[in-house]
């Protein structure tokens, strides 16, 4: 770590992870912890929000203080906090920005208020120091499926939006139709390995479609009726459902960059960009249009604090402070500008 580098501590508790992390300017990871709550929502399939805020008030205290520790320092040798402020439970939300407000205004720091969508935008310069802007991102998580032009630190122009659920959600409910437990999304992907892509007719929602946007409520329903009818096995279903998703991406991301000026990279980030079958589609698709293609390490596609840290690294020197009065987001969309699209609701 530089000796000039400035030191972010990040929170994350949108919503099933809790997080705290240190990040350096120059991109060290000084330290950082995360804590899965999968045992408890693991019974109820998914996760709820009442038990998910509990955890981050029972977690988050010793969270930070473990960190500290691990890095042999003090709250006074941070230059800022970062938190979360939003999108996500809100419980949990308000759980993590609180604390990141006392933080700041116990030892005199600035408060960076990130919106959650900005830290997986942002992540992938974290993980690759030659990544500049613009890019094209895919944005796939568990509540957000989009597709933006990221042209700078806060300058983001969305492309896409899922129009009902996004894709991170289609996986889990998929994941609940057959049986597979929670977390959905990594037991598809597995299950889906000793199964046969081509096995079950399942739509391809929106697919050639003029209108730019991602639909996935439909495949669902499909790999419900595939499921109840027993004609298919349970690893067919799969292989089957993640691959007309796939097809689904790569076709709504051919529409957007030929809607779009050429830009040299296409991104992915959040927990969906985990999915080795989506990635290598992605990179095929890269390598068509003549294109970089940079994914960030496993770590930092799921939720977790190092990505918040590093967002508050970014927009540090451009001397963001939020007040302590700031309020918790359950919405917070990355381009505000964007024009409202039928039915995105939250996800938009």
């Amino acid at each position: 770590m530089g000796s000039d580098a400035k030191i972010v501590l990040g929170i994350e508790s949108s919503c099933d992870e809790t997080a705290v992390a240190l990040v350096a300017s120059d991109r060290t990871i000084i330290a950082q912890h995360i804590a899965s709550q999968e045992k408890e929502h693991a019974p109820y399939g998914g996760v709820v929000p009442e038990i998910a805020a509990r955890a981050h008030a029972e977690r988050l205290a010793p969270m930070l203080e473990a960190v500290m520790d691990d890095a042999g320092m003090r709250l006074a040798d941070v230059d800022a906090i970062a938190a979360t402020a939003g999108p996500g439970l809100i419980g949990g939300v308000m759980v993590g920005l609180v604390s990141g407000k006392a933080l700041a205004m116990a030892a005199d720091k600035p408060l960076l208020a990130i919106n959650h969508l900005e830290g997986h935008a942002l992540s992938p310069r974290l993980a690759d120091e030659t990544l500049a802007f613009p890019y094209l991102l895919l944005l796939v998580s568990g509540g957000h499926c989009q597709i933006l032009k990221v042209e700078g630190v806060g300058e983001y122009r969305r492309l896409a939006t899922t129009i009902d659920d996004a894709l991170g959600e289609a996986f889990d409910k998929t994941a609940k139709i057959l049986g597979l437990g929670y977390p959905g999304g990594p037991a598809v992907e597995k299950l889906a390995r000793g199964g046969n892509p081509k096995a079950v007719p399942l739509p391809r929602p929106l697919k050639g479609s003029k209108e730019p946007h991602f639909s996935f409520a439909g495949l669902k329903s499909a790999v419900m009726r595939a499921a109840q009818s027993g004609e298919h096995s349970s690893a067919d279903i799969a292989a089957s459902f993640q691959q007309a998703a796939v097809d689904c991406l790569i076709d709504r991301l051919e529409h957007a960059l030929a809607r779009t000026d050429a830009v040299p990279a296409l991104v992915v980030a959040g927990g969906v960009a985990a999915n080795q079958t989506v990635r290598s589609a992605l990179e095929g698709l890269a390598a068509k249009h003549s294109m970089r293609f940079v994914a960030p390490p496993l770590a930092l596609c799921t939720d977790n604090a190092a990505m918040i840290a590093w967002a508050g690294c970014e927009r540090l020197p451009l001397g963001d402070s939020a007040p302590l009065d700031l309020k918790a987001r359950p919405r917070w969309p990355l381009d505000p500008e964007a024009e409202s699209v039928r039915g995105a609701g939250v996800k938009a």
